[in-house]
């Protein structure tokens, strides 16, 4: 038995457009989901500028690497819901979106935290 398909050239063109921009989204959506997708990286670097690198704060901030991530969860949404008062805290979780918020506490769970890093206190010269 055999099966003949009267497929036009423009329905073939729309066709391959189709699949083509499913297999597309398909990729991209399995990228968007792993914690270590580029965007989630660049997300915590710039955490880095307060936290530290990969989240180990040289003091003066919150140690991000190896911190629960529900407990990060629930930091960052009282941020920003407003429930958490902060200087600057409001601003940068108000610009995520919850997925954002559980794929950096993913990310930052599994860092290794590094203890000893806050220096100790100098003395001035006087």
């Amino acid at each position: 038995m055999q099966i003949h398909l009267n497929i036009n050239a423009l329905t073939h063109k729309y066709l391959m457009v189709f699949v083509g921009f499913f297999t597309l989204m398909s990729h991209g959506h399995a990228e968007e989901n792993q914690f270590t997708s580029r965007h989630i990286q660049t997300l915590a670097a710039s955490c880095a500028a307060c936290h530290g690198s990969e989240g180990n704060s040289l003091g003066g901030n919150a140690v991000l690497a190896g911190l629960d991530a529900s407990h990060f969860v629930m930091q960052m949404m009282a941020f920003k819901n407003g429930t958490r008062s902060a200087t600057v805290m409001h601003r940068h979780a108000k610009g995520l979106t919850v997925e954002e918020i559980n794929d950096l506490a993913l990310y930052f769970s599994q860092q290794k935290r590094i203890d000893g890093l806050t220096p100790p206190n100098q003395k001035w010269a006087e």
